[in-house]
């Protein structure tokens, strides 16, 4: 077959004369895609955070975390390709690796920058039509979603506490939130702010999201926010359908559907 030849989503080339016969994980959603993708002999080493599949937390290497890997660990399993993401690997890391093996660093926004992510395992592992079906179910996923989707609520999303903190509009998650039917209060700050519980309730969200990762809201605080917030949806939400990218997408479309059910019915109470 030809050479694979093509650049990762932060612009650096990446050759291999055939694909990959050995994977190093890096990423929690990326190790769900490979998994989705059929990849399952071709994985030797996933992150402690990797909890998806869950079988593979037994079967596979653990080379440490996201931001603490263990580079001799890795070295070891000698890998053909090395699998990072921009925001959950430092750089320090990566150039690190790239002396190791070629490194494929993802950078998504948004899902068309999830498509190309997809498409390009495709080539590298020669399982492209096995790519693009899975392209085709999430764009399916989210087209048939989009025939129940309410109109944008004034949304609040939460990712932390003491300081409580937020995430902004150049986020994946701002951009699942928008695609689940919210509409993210703080779209025009960036990254992940802080946020003062006595300004925003000048700003009057209609719904309060309290994510289970990375901080794991609990009923404590959703109670405590419901009392700050009476007029609000003030609701405990699953993390990964915001966050994860790759092949959870599939999952996510699922989830808002539901979500947006508790909602209508929180409304309604209120009304009540």
């Amino acid at each position: 077959m030809p050479k694979i030849n093509l650049k990762d989503q932060l612009g650096q080339q990446i050759l291999f004369n055939k694909p990959p016969e050995k994977i190093i994980s890096l990423v929690p959603s990326m190790t769900y895609l490979l998994f989705a993708l059929g990849l399952d002999n071709e994985v030797a080493g996933i992150t402690r955070f990797c909890k998806l599949p869950e079988h593979w937390k037994k079967q596979k290497t653990i080379v440490g975390g996201t931001k603490d890997v263990k580079i001799d660990r890795i070295a070891n399993l000698k890998p053909g390709i090395i699998l990072a993401n921009k925001e959950e690997n430092t750089k320090e890391i990566v150039f690190e690796l790239q002396k190791i093996a070629p490194v494929y660093v993802s950078d998504i926004q948004d899902l068309e920058d999830n498509y190309r992510l997809i498409t390009d395992l495709g080539k590298i592992f020669n399982i492209e039509a096995t790519a693009q079906k899975l392209n085709q179910n999430i764009q399916a996923a989210q087209s048939d979603y989009n025939q129940y989707k309410k109109s944008l609520k004034k949304t609040a999303y939460f990712i932390w506490k003491d300081p409580w903190m937020t995430i902004g509009g150049d986020t994946f998650i701002n951009y699942m939130l928008q695609a689940a039917g919210f509409d993210n209060i703080f779209t025009g700050k960036s990254r992940y702010p802080e946020v003062d519980l006595q300004q925003l309730q000048a700003l009057e969200p209609e719904v309060i999201l309290l994510s289970s990762e990375p901080y794991p809201f609990k009923e404590k605080e959703q109670k405590y926010l419901q009392t700050l917030f009476p007029k609000a949806c003030v609701l405990l939400v699953e993390g990964e359908p915001f966050t994860w990218f790759g092949a959870y997408p599939l999952r996510a479309f699922a989830y808002f559907h539901s979500l947006q059910k508790q909602i209508d019915l929180c409304i309604q109470e209120k009304k009540n």
